[in-house]
């Protein structure tokens, strides 16, 4: 029984490590840049491909420069994903952010609703 829990909770560190891993931009290749949610085959080639013909990447406005279909939308929620440009986020992820409930705590409870009373023919 304890053999079995301890596998439960390295499995869990597992898959958490996983799902958080960060993808430098710069090094990464082409299965890892697969690996962020938004990247598909035809964005990491062109990564590559523009990485090869022209170097390394400043930061996130020279990719979004460089590299089609990486524009300031995406590029927020590709680095929200994990991908990094020389160890660095896209500024604009930290605002990305979910917005707090802001409805008035009265109407942020549950109000009981009103039965209907079906009508008898």
């Amino acid at each position: 029984m304890l053999k079995k829990i301890a596998l439960f909770i390295a499995s869990i560190f597992l898959i958490a490590s996983q799902a958080f891993a960060v993808v430098e931009v710069n090094t990464a290749d082409q299965a890892a840049l697969d690996s962020i949610t938004g990247v598909g085959p035809a964005t990491s080639k062109a990564i590559l491909d523009e990485r090869k013909k022209g170097g390394n990447f400043k930061d996130w406005s020279d990719l979004e420069g460089r590299v089609k279909g990486v524009g300031p939308k995406n590029a927020v929620k590709l680095s929200a994903a994990g991908l990094v440009v020389n160890g660095q986020t896209h500024p604009g992820a930290l605002a990305a952010k979910p917005k707090k409930n802001t409805m008035p705590a009265e109407m942020n409870k549950a109000q009981p609703t009103k039965a209907v009373e079906g009508k008898e023919k």
